[in-house]
């Protein structure tokens, strides 16, 4: 009889909690040669490290302070500025203005910075041999492989009106590769501009929660998606292909797109 794989021994396990980038950064490694592993999450928490030398806004000498005092030029930042230019760009353009990193003159990309670097140490851990990966980035999380035999991630959405509650569970189930960002108002409060007027965003959301396969959309789309309001976000998302999303209106409406349901846990 073909063993239960179920029943199949735990793959290897490695956690790691780091403070950079003003957040909290949480690592949960399964599988892979454990000094491998060992290894290579060393690299990814010195690649987050990096990413903050560089585009930190909070340090005068990173390389996006001088770059927008006029003392570098893009070609003499590392490649990765140039990267990340491009994918603000395409942000913008896919969101119709409502992602941008210029406001009233200044160029700030923190906005996509924290995902893709997320994103980054997750598919740097899973191409050093790892079978299941969660990064944990301030609260957005990207999610590759499984944590086991028959075991999907999981992630719990908070309930933004109900503190220690929960308004969802998505699963990762049945793909390699799933990302949950949030943006909204329940833990760091009013924050998100409106790329139109260059002040703080004002709709009837409280928060709104993106499901796709890489966390550098997600988080970017859903903080598009909180300033345009909940009629407007929900339409726009259900167009955009692969991502789903869950949101929650101040009156405490919950609306999601027609596909969320399939990966809610």
């Amino acid at each position: 009889m073909p063993a239960d794989p179920s029943e199949a021994p735990a793959p290897p396990q490695l956690r790691h909690v780091e403070e950079v980038m003003g957040t909290v950064f949480s690592f949960d490694v399964r599988g892979g040669e454990t000094a491998a592993m060992k290894t290579a999450l060393e690299e990814a928490v010195a690649g987050l490290h990096s990413v903050n030398e560089v585009f930190s806004t909070y340090r005068d000498n990173s390389q996006i302070s001088r770059l927008a005092r006029g003392e570098l030029t893009i070609e003499e930042c590392d490649p990765e500025v140039a990267q990340i230019l491009q994918l603000c760009s395409e942000a913008e353009r896919l969101s119709d203005g409502w992602f941008s990193a210029t406001f009233q003159g200044t160029f700030d990309p923190t906005g996509i910075v924290k995902g893709w670097a997320t994103e980054r140490a997750a598919l740097h851990l899973v191409a050093a041999g790892a079978s299941g990966v969660s990064v944990n980035g301030g609260g957005d999380v990207q999610l590759c492989g499984v944590p086991g035999p028959q075991r999907p991630w999981r992630v719990g959405v908070s309930d933004p009106l109900r503190p220690g509650g929960l308004a969802a569970v998505v699963s990762a189930a049945g793909t390699a590769q799933l990302a949950v960002a949030t943006s909204g108002t329940a833990e760091r409060g009013t924050h998100i501009v409106d790329p139109r007027t260059g002040k703080s965003a004002v709709t009837d959301l409280v928060a709104v929660t993106v499901v796709a396969p890489k966390l550098t959309w997600a988080d970017a789309w859903a903080t598009a998606a909180f300033a345009m309001g909940a009629r407007d976000a929900l339409s726009w998302l259900e167009d955009l292909p692969d991502t789903e999303a869950l949101l929650i209106t101040a009156g405490d409406e919950v609306r999601c797109t027609g596909g969320l349901a399939a990966r809610l846990g």
